[in-house]
């Protein structure tokens, strides 16, 4: 391997718009940067690379074909279903992935989203600003119920790093928490108390959904599963977009079937301009940010630079196609 590899970093605005530093990836080899990368410009840009550095970007068999020096793709993010990974694993191509720099993060934004819907914060801070509150004759009024968390429970489908953190923020608050795992034995934790899905999707006051996506849990919240959903319960995700049937998840928040979602992810980002979720007043919505904190991604890059490192060092760390 040469002393100074040929890096390229196709999509790297939404992991450092200007306020990170590259240099620690620049002392590494000769690096190019993009902002953003279309289909057709991956090809061009990536020829000479040895590494290539990928956020969102979809890297297809026929894009991996025409990449010959290519030996590693180091992905800016925890999911890889972007990357072609039968292609990679044809040509002895490393992938790796970066896991738990978000998950402090993420865990504060499904809380964030949760007493949104509880408390109602923006829609009351907007009534002060248009004279409510200084045209009331009490010192105290509100638009919505105010609901408290205490003693509610809290359903996690996913018990991984952030699921985790979720639960302990939930039992901090006084909540019961239950949670869907394929392995409670190893991730126990006092306190939760793992069940089937059907039970935690009836059982619960707030569904957090912090699953992985793959062939099993695409859109697993569907009509059926949203039918076992008490009509005060909230669902909140900070996934994947494609977990959930979107159809089926606007029908019963019309139809008040659930009282509200809070959503930082979409199926199709980013999503077109008259999507139906949009006009509903008891769904909030935020654009994939959970995991964007200066910090997280200061963590990420920390991570994927590391990554790279690894690789040129001559031992692969994170990585998801071996």
């Amino acid at each position: 391997m040469s002393e100074q590899p040929k890096i390229v970093v196709l999509d790297g605005h939404t992991l450092n718009p200007g306020d990170l530093s590259w240099n620690e990836l620049k002392n590494l080899g000769e690096v190019d940067f993009y902002d953003r990368t279309s289909s057709d410009e991956i090809v061009p840009r990536a020829k000479d690379a040895t590494i290539l550095i990928v956020n969102k970007l979809v890297l297809t068999r026929e894009h991996i074909e025409q990449l010959p020096v290519l030996r590693c793709i180091c992905v800016s993010a925890t999911g890889y279903n972007n990357i072609d990974l039968v292609a990679t694993r044809e040509r002895e191509i490393c992938v790796s992935n970066a896991v738990g720099y978000g998950t402090h993060s993420v865990a504060q934004h499904v809380f964030a989203l949760l007493l949104e819907l509880s408390n109602n914060v923006a829609l009351h801070h907007q009534s002060v600003l248009n004279g409510d509150w200084s045209n009331q004759p009490d010192f105290s009024y509100w638009k919505k119920p105010l609901i408290e968390l205490n003693g509610k429970t809290m359903g996690i489908l996913g018990f991984g790093r952030i699921g985790q953190k979720v639960a302990s923020i939930a039992m901090a608050m006084g909540m019961r928490v239950l949670a869907t795992h394929r392995h409670p034995e190893r991730d126990a934790l006092v306190g939760v108390t793992f069940v089937r899905i059907e039970d935690l999707f009836s059982a619960s006051d707030v569904v957090c959904l912090t699953v992985p996506l793959n062939d099993k849990t695409r859109q697993i919240v569907d009509a059926k599963m949203l039918k076992r959903m008490k009509p005060s319960a909230f669902l909140i995700n900070t996934g994947r977009g494609e977990l959930i049937n979107e159809s089926d998840l606007y029908q019963a928040l019309v139809e008040e079937k659930l009282a509200g979602a809070g959503l930082d992810v979409l199926d199709g980002e980013p999503p077109r301009a008259d999507h139906p979720l949009f006009d509903l007043p008891n769904c909030i919505i935020t654009p994939h940010q959970a995991w964007a904190s200066k910090e997280a991604r200061q963590r990420l890059l920390d991570i994927t630079v590391g990554n790279v490192a690894s690789y040129l060092r001559g031992k692969p760390q994170n990585v998801v196609n071996g």
